[in-house]
């Protein structure tokens, strides 16, 4: 079983990955989208997105972080997928899964699936550009409006010589509203050849077991589950579930790391949206967020964290 952190766009930047890397035995995480739109980028922009370029392309944990590409133009794709591996990416990732609308009405992402032809020439093009031991793999969803042309899409992929397939269970419409649609991923995986992996909705280790055995899929991509429950993977790998006594450490850790990196408002921000995911999980997070919901600077949040690991750290009465 590959266990993989998803792209997510504003979600797993560096810093979530790095904390979400430090506690989770992945295989590999992917970067953030690099929107390629008709020129050859600067290695600067490369660095912005996937700043573990400068260390090997890979977290401090050692994880390999592979590079998605976003783009509808198959020359200039890539000719920026060359850029990055000279650049250190270990592998290139083209998204046709993005459902945001700004990407979508500029072309790019979910959108694209409407047009298996061009989702083929880009990965196509791609495939051509760079060296044959580079694995180029890409991420759709089912479908724009619908998945009449998931099957199209995938075998299209797969004529390109993709590596692999990683399929999100729903379509652009149907957005992240539940259910995600594993069943429908198992038509494409009977469908073509290469490896696919699963992605979509999995918050549990129930999920993660229902998302096998319903597309057939062994390897999963993980997302915003991943982000709910940092010690996710650690289940899905040993059966071990987490405790938030586990959890506040990582908080404290990823607080310590995002420190000077923005605005006192901007690293405050990155807390709260991650202990907002938390709640889901954990009613503590949802508790541990209002005392601080109104605080704009890490320096006067940590009374509060302190409090909570203190609480968590008392032997019990």
């Amino acid at each position: 079983m590959k266990l993989i952190l998803a792209p997510m766009e504003g979600l797993a930047d560096f810093w979530v990955r790095q904390a979400l890397t430090d506690v989770g035995n992945y295989d590999w995480c992917v970067s953030e989208f690099v929107r390629v739109n008709g020129l050859l980028l600067p290695p600067k922009v490369f660095y912005r997105w996937c700043p573990e370029l400068k260390n090997g392309a890979r977290t401090r944990a050692g994880v390999p972080v592979h590079l998605q590409l976003l783009g509808s133009d198959p020359a200039c794709v890539a000719e920026n997928a060359a850029r990055a591996i000279e650049l250190g990416a270990p592998a290139i990732d083209l998204n046709f899964g993005c459902p945001a609308k700004t990407v979508n009405r500029h072309r790019g992402g979910a959108v694209l699936l409407d047009e298996p032809e061009l989702v083929h020439a880009v990965t196509l093009a791609v495939r051509r550009a760079v060296p044959a031991d580079i694995p180029v793999s890409v991420k759709m969803r089912l479908g724009n409006e619908d998945d009449a042309l998931s099957l199209d899409n995938a075998l299209g992929v797969e004529a390109a010589g993709a590596a692999w397939l990683t399929v999100h269970g729903r379509t652009k419409r149907q957005g992240y509203k539940p259910p995600a649609f594993w069943d429908r991923i198992g038509l494409i995986r009977e469908a073509v050849n290469i490896p696919v992996i699963a992605n979509g909705e999995i918050w549990t280790a129930e999920d993660a077991r229902r998302c096998q055995q319903e597309s057939g899929c062994a390897d999963l991509m993980l997302g915003r589950g991943a982000v709910a429950d940092p010690l996710l993977v650690r289940a899905l790998r040993t059966g071990q579930m987490s405790s938030w006594a586990e959890i506040l450490p990582i908080v404290e850790r990823f607080m310590q790391d995002v420190a000077g990196t923005g605005t006192d408002a901007q690293e405050a921000g990155r807390v709260k949206q991650w202990l907002s995911y938390m709640r889901r999980q954990w009613p503590e997070a949802g508790q541990l967020l209002q005392h601080i919901k109104r605080e704009t600077c890490l320096r006067t949040m940590e009374p509060s964290l302190q409090q909570a690991l203190a609480a968590v750290s008392a032997p019990a009465s």
